[in-house]
């Protein structure tokens, strides 16, 4: 039997049984996961194979999480796996880039397998038996998954009946490819793009070496070749070829809201160092913590903008695991947002420490070349940017802007109910980005991909904060406010900036029509959001320091 479906199934844990997991995953950091191993590995470029078999052991089963119940798993949904992804990168993104390429490689058959195809691995994965890697990324093709070369070859009895395939190609940066036990591979039938299972040992599939990285050095990333590699037509993903685009792009916005969950782990690991520090470090004459120009510059930024990250991957986590939707465009927008903001707390964490920062001891400078990667990997920020204003831009269009308008008309409800959360800022932010895109698209500013990119920056901030602002109305503390307002004062400085840039960068517009636009747009109403932030840093830096306000 073939699954018509091509969405990962619903699912979602107790909050008890999913605790139990996430200290399962704190247990590990005291005894396979410690500090000094995770120091040791980084140094020494060591991929710890055994460690990670023994967290798929029955003893630990840590991968049962995002296995369906039916094949022996969890049957953990999108906020489960974002939790404890979360938490496994808090204590080294190179472990959790090994565990999340188990998920990343058996997502084809979760949502394209066969019962049976199902039934067997991932029942394998449920048994702790299987390390999987996802074959896609190719030397000459890297995010454009439309030109990839690798070519499966259809094979026929005497009767013309296909038995098998002849897979034949290159496969490049693949997490765990050097030591999977079975892989998923995209490869070209006369059909399409079609994803393969190949195993191990296959004859003509070759792992090889693992290459030297500026981070993630816990990790293994191996090409692969495949040299008349001969696969049975049962190990056909799905059983139909030419469905392997339409399974991945499925998966995309769970796969990259996974590295903006790991993202924001590693970036929260980087805080979990510098704070403390700050409390202990004394410098002219007291602690650092005292000091509102170093808390309110290299600390209190980022927490606010891991606050706000939280708030949009878990507002998207619950859609995942209540709609039938892929939500491509939303995990996007949770992994440019994330892994960029992540990378640069870890960049200040470094900074925070000083010279301590530069060293490997303390753990800051091996987050920073870590979480670097997830600006990269499932997709560049680039990449990111050119889907979110594409899909964004055409919504917006087709719906005549109601969608940021929609937005707008939320948050002033959520002002209704809470006056403290930015809501109104944000609501003139969706405002101000709906003509922006007016403005471009009438003027085929959207030609340039320097204007795509900077609507997809607003784009961005404009919707993470509101999740931000709709997160801190609900009941909330004093400190998740301030963060809301200081997050929706940073949103309205970047949509100026950017509007500036996309009504003034193009000399083709005329230059009195740019500059009656842009008065039009009365960018003063969003600079008035500042009117209090550094109070607002004040306050945030007090309750993170524990300080006396």
């Amino acid at each position: 039997m073939t699954d018509t479906g091509t969405h990962r199934p619903p699912g979602g844990l107790d909050e008890e049984t999913r605790q139990m997991v996430v200290d399962t995953v704190h247990q590990l950091s005291k005894r396979l996961l410690t500090k000094k191993a995770v120091l040791e590995w980084d140094r020494d470029e060591i991929f710890p194979e055994a460690v990670i078999r023994e967290m798929l052991s029955p003893e630990i089963g840590l991968q049962l999480l995002f296995v369906p119940e039916i094949y022996g798993g969890m049957g953990g949904g999108a906020m489960d796996c974002y939790i404890v992804t979360r938490e496994t990168c808090k204590i080294c993104l190179g472990v959790g880039t090994a565990f999340f390429a188990i998920q990343l490689g058996s997502d084809p058959i979760i949502v394209g397998g066969t019962d049976a195809q199902k039934e067997k691995w991932l029942g394998a994965v449920a048994e702790g038996n299987s390390l999987v890697a996802y074959a896609v990324t190719e030397p000459e093709a890297g995010s454009n998954l439309a030109s990839f070369k690798t070519k499966a070859d259809p094979i026929t009895d005497e009767s013309g009946t296909i038995t098998g395939y002849r897979i034949n190609g290159t496969k490049q940066f693949i997490s765990t490819g050097g030591y999977a036990d079975f892989v998923t591979v995209l490869a070209q039938t006369p059909e399409g793009p079609t994803f393969f299972v190949v195993e191990k040992g296959t004859p003509g599939f070759e792992q090889h070496k693992g290459e030297e990285k500026h981070g993630i050095r816990a990790s293994n990333t191996s090409p692969l070749t495949f040299t008349d590699v001969v696969v049975p037509v049962e190990n056909l993903i799905g059983g139909v070829p030419g469905k392997g685009l339409k399974q991945a792009n499925q998966v995309f916005g769970y796969t990259r809201l996974m590295v903006a969950a790991m993202a924001l782990g590693a970036g929260e690991a980087a805080l979990e160092i510098a704070i403390p520090y700050a409390k202990e470090r004394i410098q002219f004459g007291g602690p650092l913590c005292d000091k509102k120009g170093y808390t309110n510059k290299l600390i209190v930024p980022h927490w606010v903008n891991m606050k706000a990250a939280t708030a949009y991957i878990e507002s998207i986590a619950r859609r995942l695991d209540s709609e039938d939707e892929d939500l491509q465009v939303e995990g996007s927008i949770a992994k440019l947002f994330t892994s960029e903001a992540a990378n640069r707390a870890a960049d200040d964490a470094i900074q925070a420490l000083g010279g301590y920062g530069y060293i490997c001891e303390f753990g800051v400078e091996k987050i920073k070349r870590d979480v670097k990667i997830t600006c990269i990997y499932e997709g560049t920020s680039e990449i990111q940017q050119n889907i979110i204003s594409t899909f964004r831009w055409k919504k917006t269009r087709k719906s005549k802007g109601t969608y940021y308008e929609t937005i707008a008309q939320e948050l002033e409800k959520c002002h209704a109910e809470c006056d403290q959360a930015g809501c109104m800022t944000m609501a003139a932010c969706a405002r101000t980005l709906n003509r922006l895109i007016d403005f471009a698209h009438a003027n085929r500013l959207t030609r340039h991909q320097q204007v795509m990119f900077a609507l997809a920056d607003t784009m961005t901030h404009v919707e993470v904060g509101d999740a931000m602002a709709r997160s801190a109305a609900s009941p909330a503390d004093g400190p998740t406010m301030a963060a809301a307002r200081v997050f929706a004062a940073s949103c309205a400085r970047l949509v100026a900036d950017k509007a500036r840039l996309i009504i003034l960068g193009c000399q083709t517009i005329d230059a009195a029509a740019a500059d009656e636009f842009l008065q039009s747009l009365e960018l003063a109403t969003l600079d008035a959001s500042c009117r209090g932030s550094i109070d607002d840093m004040d306050r945030i830096a007090d309750h993170i320091f524990e300080r006396a306000s």
